[in-house]
């Protein structure tokens, strides 16, 4: 597998990966390469809600008032991430769409991006788009870490979602990942050597 392939895409953790912070866990890969590799674990819901985050940050929060923050990984657990679709902006005579010239936003792939700046965070947060998820924290691997890991059968990898991301119950966001590819039955999966 090219060193590259692996983001954007999703991570889904094998069963026997007992580590407490991945058990069954979907994680978004947004950087990976010879420096190390970044994602956000997309389906573990915290009990914090985002209305009690952005208060905290004397942020108005115009969504769901039971919107949840979610915890994107174990890594500096206070950092936060505003994972959404694209917003369509208005600009002159039709829509643009952030990522290219939108300073703190960043395409992660098809239907998803990634903002990262308080002050994104502000102009989202008082007209958060259908699809969204705050989340703190991230999950990193340093150089060669992941490519170990997915060597020791640790991992299987599949495709980004938007739908999935968003739309799935968290309980069920792994074994649907998982049927995707053609898994039914996740126990009967058996780590092996190699890339997957």
């Amino acid at each position: 597998m090219h060193e590259t392939s692996l983001a954007p895409g999703l991570l889904l953790a094998m069963p026997q990966l007992l580590d407490p912070n991945f058990v069954r866990s979907v994680v978004l890969m947004i950087e990976h390469g010879d420096r190390g590799s970044f994602g956000l674990i997309v389906n573990q819901p915290s009990p914090i809600k985002a209305t009690e985050l952005l208060e905290s940050l004397s942020l108005p929060w115009g969504g769901d008032p039971d919107a949840l923050v979610w915890s994107g990984g174990p890594v500096a657990r206070t950092t936060g991430w505003v994972l959404h679709e694209p917003l369509q902006i208005e600009r002159g005579s039709g829509p643009v769409f952030p990522g290219a010239g939108r300073p703190g936003t960043a395409a992660v792939g098809p239907g998803l991006a990634l903002s990262t700046s308080t002050e994104r965070l502000r102009d989202i947060a008082t007209s958060p788009p259908g699809r969204i998820r705050l989340l703190l924290g991230y999950a990193g691997w340093g150089p060669g870490q992941l490519a170990a890991e997915m060597a020791r059968g640790s991992w299987i990898h599949a495709e980004a979602d938007p739908a999935l991301i968003f739309e799935a119950p968290p309980d069920e966001m792994w074994s649907r990942a998982l049927r995707s590819l053609g898994v039914t039955n996740p126990e009967s999966l058996v780590p092996s050597l190699g890339v997957h």
